[in-house]
């Protein structure tokens, strides 16, 4: 089984490494990289490092994680330095999206259904990494990044490189009424029923639209983590699992 995906958006820039993980059968739990949702703290320490080994990142990388809240918090990281990596009470609290215009620091987004979004602007070398579920989605925290880069970094929106990685789409996310009404002039849904099925991934692709990014710069990926569960975690369709997956970026060194 493979143990990462790639966005093509990002192959042609040497400087810059991603990646986003899978399940895998040769780490304990499956790949899950979670420190917050109740597994053994030293298997997901493991996980974490078999990845890095994995991935042949040396040791002079520092790893970044955020508590997520579903919030649209986001924080500038302006230091080289591992936080939360080893210790999830160390990651940055109430917290979903991190920039940095940092080499060796790898932005790290955990998810198991949300949309993570990874940015990249190659005019002035600044990275971004979100995490949206349906509450981020609604307060526009894919938007607020790319403010966020711009305001600190000068970034202009036209030059930024995004991926849409791995998450639930229209064909799997089933919401109700409640839910729905923050999301009824998107048309990024179909009814079924009382319920309606909705596309985070596509209303994320506009809020960066409208945030002035091309769209030719910005890629999604094809995986629905509820259709391919053998590959990615997926909280719905496994009804509740404690599995997360990372999608990882950073400026290398």
């Amino acid at each position: 089984m493979s143990t990462f995906c790639y966005a093509k958006c990002f192959a042609p820039f040497t400087n810059l490494i991603h990646a986003v993980t899978t399940k895998s059968n040769q780490m304990p739990l499956y790949g899950s990289l979670a420190l917050h949702t109740g597994e053994p703290h030293n298997q997901i320490i493991n996980n974490r490092q078999k990845i890095v080994e994995t991935l042949k990142w040396d040791n002079t990388y520092h790893f970044v994680t955020a508590q997520q809240t579903h919030s649209d918090r986001i924080a500038v990281i302006q230091t080289s330095k591992s936080i939360g990596w080893s210790d999830y009470k160390g990651a940055i609290e109430q917290c979903d999206g991190l920039i940095t215009n940092q080499k060796g620091v790898i932005l790290t987004i955990l998810t198991a259904d949300c949309v993570p979004l990874l940015l990249f602007d190659p005019r002035n070398q600044v990275i971004g990494a979100l995490h949206a579920g349906w509450r981020g989605t609604q307060t526009q925290i894919a938007s607020k990044t790319v403010a966020k880069m711009t305001q600190h970094y000068g970034t202009q929106p036209k030059d930024l490189i995004a991926y849409i990685g791995p998450s639930i789409k229209r064909c799997c996310y089933e919401v109700d009424k409640t839910v729905m009404q923050h999301f009824q002039q998107t048309n990024a849904y179909d009814k079924k029923g009382d319920k309606y099925m909705l596309d985070l991934p596509h209303i994320n692709f506009s809020q960066l639209l409208e945030s002035d990014l091309q769209s030719r710069n910005i890629e999604t990926s094809p995986h629905c983590t509820a259709c391919d569960t053998e590959l990615f975690f997926s909280y719905r369709k496994e009804k509740g699992c404690s599995g997360r997956f990372m999608s990882m970026i950073g400026l290398a060194r």
